[in-house]
């Protein structure tokens, strides 16, 4: 990898919708930073999806300067701004403490240099200047382009894992997304805190955030296996992971675009966690209540679908297997075996609609009741087995069904 140009390094954040509103707007003085996980995907000659900023000074008043709606946090010096449709997190340079371990951090104004030290990994702890003559110039950490050159992944000191275990999450993130390696002294302090407890002073929603951002990774399978290697899947819970990945790569090739990817991959790492204990799990790492439900659905219902999917030799018998399963759970069964009436079910079976409805059966002399679902699904059932086409067809079907 080389290190482009200032310039080039301008372009390609002038390039990008976000990074040409904010060259517009930026101050012409120094002391305005682009920072993180920016730089480093800009050097990547990725598109950055977040753009922070780090001032030296004050951070809102940088945000009322940009001008759109600005949200302030006061204890962290740090503020949003959303302009243009863009988001912008913008931090006073700052120096953290941490008051016992898995704390949240205690923070005062420091220089940009003490700032880039307190991050996570150095290839994070790579600043770019905005505005004034050194707009475009790198400050980085001593040894940070070079990992970032190697595409290895280090912590700053040995106590970083302690102080933040949610840094454990993060490396395994960004080990997936970026298909970085864990240097050999990162990856031992790594496990020597996975062993000694470090999650256990974090909270659970604090772990579950971390935990559904990695899931929501463009692929989350890679950061499940560094979850695997380190142990932290079961620091979760000891029977949570992806033991075999095979599984869940071939239901994430099934699930459709109305499918959450995310959603299934937690599923499918929850498969050997009973349904009482897996809901008190996503219960205490704060998932929201729909998204429970999926992935509870998913995880304790696939293996025993699987078998019912196979075993259908019609399209109304896939359709009567899979009835009203969320698609995360169709997908989920699919890998366990059930690819081809998967597929069918998510790719067109379950879209099949008809074209009459209850009122047809009234208006046909068919009294309120029971009668009325028992024509319907008869005339569907026809439908997806391809024996009726059209409405007077359906409606002959579920007439005859309900004689």
């Amino acid at each position: 990898m080389d290190i482009p140009s200032p310039d080039e390094l301008l372009d390609r954040l002038r390039r990008l919708p976000a990074g040409r509103t904010l060259l517009e707007r930026i101050p012409a003085g120094a002391g305005v930073f682009l920072v993180g996980g920016a730089v480093r995907d800009l050097l990547l000659g990725r598109d950055p999806t977040e753009l922070d900023l780090v001032v030296e000074g004050d951070a809102l008043a940088l945000a009322r300067q940009l001008g759109g709606s600005v949200l302030a946090n006061d204890r962290f010096g740090t503020s949003t701004v959303r302009l243009d449709g863009h988001r912008y997190d913008i931090a006073t340079a700052r120096r953290e403490t941490y008051a016992r371990p898995g704390a949240l951090p205690d923070v005062t104004p420091a220089a940009l240099a003490e700032d880039l030290r307190r991050r996570d990994f150095t290839v994070n702890t790579v600043a770019m200047a905005l505005g004034g003559e050194r707009a475009g110039r790198l400050v980085a950490v001593p040894g940070a382009l070079d990992d970032l050159k190697q595409r290895m992944l280090r912590v700053l000191h040995d106590a970083s894992f302690i102080d933040d275990p949610t840094r454990l999450l993060r490396v395994a993130r960004y080990a997936g997304r970026l298909g970085f390696a864990l240097e050999l002294h990162t990856r031992e302090l790594a496990q020597a805190a996975v062993r000694a407890g470090a999650l256990e002073t974090v909270s659970g929603p604090r772990i579950g955030s971390e935990l559904r951002l990695l899931a929501r990774e463009r692929h989350p399978l890679a950061a499940f296996a560094v979850l695997g290697e380190l142990g932290l899947d079961r620091a979760i819970d000891a029977r949570f992971g992806l033991r075999d990945p095979e599984p869940a790569r071939r239901a994430l090739q099934l699930l459709p675009s109305d499918g959450r990817a995310d959603l299934l991959v937690v599923a499918a790492a929850a498969e050997r966690v009973p349904r009482a204990d897996l809901v008190d799990l996503l219960d205490r790492l704060a998932f929201e209540a729909s998204d429970r439900v999926r992935i509870v659905a998913a995880a304790t219902e696939a293996k025993a679908l699987a078998p019912k999917l196979v075993a259908a030799r019609t399209p109304a018998e896939i359709a009567a297997a899979a009835h009203a399963a969320p698609p995360e759970l169709v997908a989920l069964a699919g890998g366990h075996g059930a690819g081809e009436a998967a597929s069918a079910w998510l790719g067109r079976l379950r879209h099949v609609r008809l074209e009459i409805d209850g009122g047809d059966l009234l208006a046909a002399g068919v009294p309120e009741g029971p009668l009325i679902g028992r024509g319907l699904r008869a005339a569907l059932d026809a439908k997806l087995d391809g024996r009726v086409a059209g409405r007077e067809a359906e409606l002959a079907e579920a007439l005859e069904a309900v004689r």
